[in-house]
């Protein structure tokens, strides 16, 4: 199977570069991923597609103000630090730019000197190991000098950082939002629970690499990156509860799909735990546990189209892909959602 077998002709203009006023205002695309039938609705009409025993699995991760800009010790030229992976208490793993000046031995600050930072290692992927020196509380030093970090393909300044983060968020430890999430309002949830419908969280902290682009041609030769999930014990219970009854196992997003699918047996069960997972999921995937999901649309030829068409079929995907560009929908992080079930 080709990377190319995954490509669809999006104008710009598409990309939504902004989020709409109201959350749950955006539009929504219901996809049978049987007969390939789809139907134009709003994300406000996502509880009649909900039964009573479903659960619905958001992943509560919370995006971080990852992006750090600096100066390299004695120089003046601006550098950029990115937060990628914290490895100890004050080690993280860090996409550094311009890497050529930013070798091991190399010190940083930021914010005046408030943050200090030194290359400690050059990873094999170009990444950097930096060690960070401050006095205080990391988390509050970052909320003061961080940027929330936005896809590549959004140019705009987001002017309510609390945008980008959906209204479960509460786990810290993401470069990047779960994006499917953003459409939920307190209300709609409310709503949704009032139905009889579970709602369960994880926890998968999406890294830099849900954007990184697949640059082989044989799909199956792509090196998946690393993310790191949990799943606590009594929302285990809750979801292998809802199944065993007959319930779908409904997931918000594609990190929620990944982190379920790394943690369930071969018999669709479930198990608590902590670990790090690079599940690559594309066509000829068996899934074991999932059963409907929402997400939003995602670039051509990426691994989510790849994970969606694994799921909808390659064909149903890509049809339904062409009417939402015909029909204008909005794309990617801050764009509309299908539901496919």
């Amino acid at each position: 199977m080709k990377t190319s077998d995954f490509y669809y002709d999006l104008p710009e203009e598409l990309i939504a570069q902004d989020p709409l006023e109201q959350r749950s205002s955006s539009r929504l695309m219901c996809l049978n991923r049987k007969t390939g039938e789809v139907m134009h609705e709003h994300f406000t009409d996502l509880p009649k597609h909900l039964k009573p025993g479903d659960c619905l699995v958001v992943n509560d991760t919370k995006v971080i103000p990852a992006r750090l800009l600096g100066r390299r010790e004695g120089h003046t030229g601006t550098v950029e630090v990115f937060l990628l992976k914290r490895k100890s208490s004050d080690v993280w793993e860090t996409l550094v730019r311009p890497g050529k000046k930013l070798r091991t031995g190399a010190r940083v600050e930021f914010g005046e000197g408030l943050l200090k930072g030194e290359i400690t290692e050059v990873l094999p992927d170009g990444n950097r190991l930096v060690h960070f020196e401050y006095e205080g509380i990391f988390e509050e030093i970052l909320d003061r000098l961080g940027e929330m970090p936005l896809p590549p393909y959004i140019k705009h300044k987001l002017a309510d950082p609390n945008r980008y983060q959906t209204v479960y968020a509460r786990a810290e430890g993401s470069a990047a939002a779960p994006t499917a999430g953003l459409h939920f309002t307190n209300e709609l949830l409310d709503e949704i629970r009032g139905m009889g419908v579970a709602v369960a969280h994880v926890t998968l902290h999406v890294g830099l690499g849900t954007f990184r682009p697949v640059k082989v041609e044989d799909v199956a030769n792509h090196q998946m990156h690393s993310e790191f999930y949990i799943v606590e014990e009594e929302q285990a219970e809750i979801i292998n509860r809802a199944k065993a009854a007959g319930g779908r196992i409904i997931c918000v997003g594609t990190t929620s799909c990944r982190t379920l699918e790394s943690a369930s047996d071969e018999e669709g069960i479930l198990h608590a735990g902590s670990a790090d997972t690079s599940i690559f999921i594309y066509p000829g995937y068996r899934f074991k546990i999932m059963d409907a999901l929402i997400t939003n649309f995602h670039l051509p030829e990426s691994t989510l189209i790849m994970l969606v068409s694994a799921f909808a079929g390659r064909g149903n995907v890509l049809s339904a892909y062409e009417e939402a560009v015909r029909e204008r929908y909005r794309f990617f992080s801050f764009g509309d959602a299908m539901f496919i079930g």
